[in-house]
């Protein structure tokens, strides 16, 4: 009986350790698995230029971490935002929709009266899908996406908030933090400075866990401003001194990604919301902020991720700002929306492949109108090309500094310094332009290809009846 009792106990004890081993083993591998899980971060400059970057051929300011990033990653030469400023793009950025769907088609503005325009609740954003995966989120700069309370960071997704609700020029200019207003007036020059460090310690707050960092920089939306490291540094002038300083922001967070281990397992994009104001670089291309050439709409985008995005590539399919959020989402496992229209498309074949563009056209808008639309080689500005309108040379911002806002308020940039061209042809008819040999814009080709005017018409129609019908 004892021998009996014996041989049950050691029965027992054996399938307790196995079971015990088992529990623990699968406690490790879920553990490695939520440790494994890709972080993400986005860095989105406002009113950078296509041209303004080392990498993308401009010839004075120096961008010399930013182009490693490209050389250690991915470049695009032909993505675009959905609209030639601010909101209405960062809302496409956000949602992965054309700024219609969501009603953030104007930019919310405290000192024009504009409050009343924000992202709804109905709207899921890429912090409440990585929020509601289990990362860790905060958004770290200009948000742009309504001030009023119901319309903030934290109610949409971010763990953390720090920054300026709307654009560094609008009134009153002041820091928020979390909810709060933590500083008033800001000092502008030390704002890329203030967000870069706490990047860096969401970053090392949480190297343990999967995190999503959302950094939309204030530089170099107007007024410029650069730090007393940077200022009268770089040689290029005020906004060669924001772009240089931008540069170094970059490269601290890859350093930071590099010293914890980390860059294996992030996926770090860089963009921005809209092309130049006065002072920038198109590249070479028509137009500028607030237009819809491609000057106004035509940005870089660099994707890094060691081990998944292969060194030195680059892509000239058309892509969009809204392929972020179905990339980033899709990049973390995390299922889209399957209750409403996403506009993006996964572009990581594009990231790392000669893969074909995945849209069969893209569109801009400006206010609550469509004004262009891409397909293939063509570009079709729906409504024509309207008149231009410059401001005399000597035009300065009437707006006087809110407080101690910048380091250089008789160095801003002016009119004269106008980024993009302005010479082409101009229609009050639907202009056809072919981007394959005529990038710049400057020859209206409708009169010699009717066919193709009418099929962009066409695509043009399809989505106006989806906007008529969202309304």
């Amino acid at each position: 009986m004892a021998e009996q009792t014996r041989h049950r106990l050691h029965v027992f004890l054996t399938i307790a350790i196995g079971l015990a081993a088992a529990y623990a083993s699968r406690g490790q591998r879920a553990f490695a698995t939520e440790k494994t899980r890709p972080n993400v971060i986005i860095i989105y400059a406002d009113d950078l230029g296509y041209g303004d970057l080392g990498c993308y051929g401009h010839p004075k300011f120096k961008t010399p971490r930013l182009d490693q990033m490209a050389t250690e990653g991915a470049r695009l030469t032909q993505f675009y935002s959905c609209c030639p400023y601010c909101a209405p793009s960062r809302a496409g950025l956000m949602t992965g929709r054309y700024p219609f769907r969501s009603g953030m088609t104007r930019n919310p503005a405290p000192d024009a009266g504009i409050n009343d325009i924000g992202i709804p609740d109905s709207e899921i954003t890429l912090g409440e899908g990585f929020k509601n995966a289990g990362y860790r989120t905060i958004c770290i700069g200009k948000w742009h996406l309504g001030h009023k309370p119901e319309y903030r960071p934290l109610n949409h997704g971010f763990d953390e908030y720090l920054g300026i609700l709307y654009s560094n020029d609008m009134r009153p200019v002041e820091l928020i933090e979390g909810s709060k207003a933590i500083e008033y007036p800001v000092i502008q020059a030390n704002l890329t400075k203030r967000y870069t460090k706490r990047a860096l310690k969401f970053i090392e707050q949480n190297r343990d866990r999967p995190f999503f960092l959302y950094l939309p920089h204030a530089m170099p939306h107007k007024p410029l401003a650069a730090s007393e490291e940077y200022y009268k540094k770089s040689g290029a002038g005020l906004y060669g001194d924001v772009i240089a300083e931008l540069d170094w922001s970059v490269g601290r967070i890859l350093d930071k990604l590099r010293e914890l281990d980390l860059e294996q397992n992030t996926m770090v994009l860089f963009s921005s919301d809209n092309g130049p104001w006065y002072g920038g670089s198109t590249g070479g291309l028509r137009g500028m902020k607030g237009r819809g050439w491609e000057g106004g709409i035509r940005v870089p985008l660099i994707a890094r991720w060691p081990g998944r995005i292969p060194a030195g590539h680059q892509s000239d399919a058309p892509a969009i700002i809204m392929d972020l959020y179905v990339t980033a989402l899709k990049a973390a496992g995390i299922a889209l929306p399957d209750d409403r229209q996403i506009d993006g498309r996964d572009i990581m074949p594009l990231l790392t492949s000669g893969a074909k563009s995945p849209h069969r056209a893209l569109f801009s808008m400006r206010g609550g109108r469509l004004i262009t639309v891409r397909s293939g080689k063509w570009k079709l500005h729906i409504h024509g090309t309207g008149r231009e309108r410059y401001r005399g040379d000597d035009w300065v911002d009437p707006r006087a500094p809110d407080g101690v806002t910048i380091i250089a308020p008789y160095e801003q940039s002016r009119p004269h310094e106008y980024p993009g061209l302005k010479t082409g042809d101009a229609s009050d008819r639907p202009a056809l332009f072919d981007l394959e040999t005529d990038p710049s814009e400057q020859h209206n080709v409708a009169n010699e290809h009717p066919q193709v005017v009418a099929g962009l018409l066409e695509k043009y129609r399809a989505l106006k009846n989806q906007q008529d019908a969202a309304r």
